[in-house]
């Protein structure tokens, strides 16, 4: 296999207030009053010697969720669990690492138990070291991973396997990073919720669930710019509609047209 094989792994899409709790909702469906609409899409990966996930899903932290929907959603590409070679976390917000760790047994385990699971190094520090949850699911849940997990730590500029390079960034939280993909003239960009839908490309703005909004509004513009330039494919995975999709041009004041690229199917893009 010559070019990397790349699909969303589509679990939903949900309503997410200031409580924080991710409300199932039609993907063609508005989110609640003053509400934000997000979509979870882990993206597959699959390399001639990896099969990768960036990021892991909302497993059992949204309502009516579980991490059995992202082992269904593989299962349709011929995929089990020990399949999975390597995991890649852009930040460490729980719709991203849930799917991590399942209870399919009553207990605590391992989703993908074979995989390495890389993590920016400071990031995964802070969260051990000064998690405040008052949910002790969550507690239980990191705590557990970083007992269990195969974990690889990765440095703000790395390359950890042949073909997946990896920046960070900073701005969505104090260490998210930007995931790029290359193989040979296939290339992609995941930048995680600092591009997480289709629309972050076309309009300039700070938002303030950002940790630092005005920072991640500067990376947003200087990746997108990327993007254009050097043709990188994105990987939108919050985008309840398009979560794949190429910029074709430049519209005004540092927006982009687009151009979707649709794939929730075994379709090689």
């Amino acid at each position: 296999m010559s070019t990397p094989f790349v699909v969303p792994l589509y679990e939903g899409t949900f309503s997410v207030g200031l409580d924080r709790k991710f409300n199932r909702i039609d993907r063609h469906d508005p989110p609640a009053r003053g509400a934000l609409k997000l979509a979870i899409n882990p993206f597959l990966i699959r390399m001639e010697e990896h099969t990768i996930l960036l990021d892991a899903g909302l497993g059992d932290f949204g309502e009516d969720t579980s991490t059995a929907t992202l082992v269904e959603n593989l299962a349709q590409h011929d995929l089990a669990e020990h399949d999975i070679t390597d995991i890649f976390a852009s930040h460490l917000h729980y719709d991203h690492l849930g799917g991590l760790v399942n209870r399919a047994d009553g207990y605590l385990s391992l989703t993908f138990p074979d995989a390495r699971l890389w993590v920016n190094r400071n990031e995964w520090k802070n969260l051990i070291e000064n998690d405040q949850s008052d949910e002790e699911t969550k507690l239980d849940f990191i705590h557990f991973l970083n007992a269990q997990a195969d974990l690889h730590f990765l440095e703000p500029q790395d390359q950890p396997i042949p073909g997946v390079t990896v920046r960070e960034v900073g701005g969505h939280t104090e260490f998210s990073q930007v995931l790029f993909i290359e193989q040979g003239e296939h290339t992609y960009m995941m930048a995680g919720d600092v591009i997480g839908e289709k629309g972050a490309v076309k309009r300039r703005y700070a938002a303030k669930y950002d940790m630092d909004p005005q920072k991640t509004m500067k990376i947003r513009e200087e990746l997108k710019e990327l993007a254009y330039r050097e043709g990188y494919t994105i990987l939108a995975y919050h985008e309840s509609q398009s979560p794949i999709f190429r910029l074709t041009g430049e519209g005004s004041a540092g927006t982009y047209n687009t151009e979707p690229v649709f794939s929730f199917s075994d379709e090689v893009i």
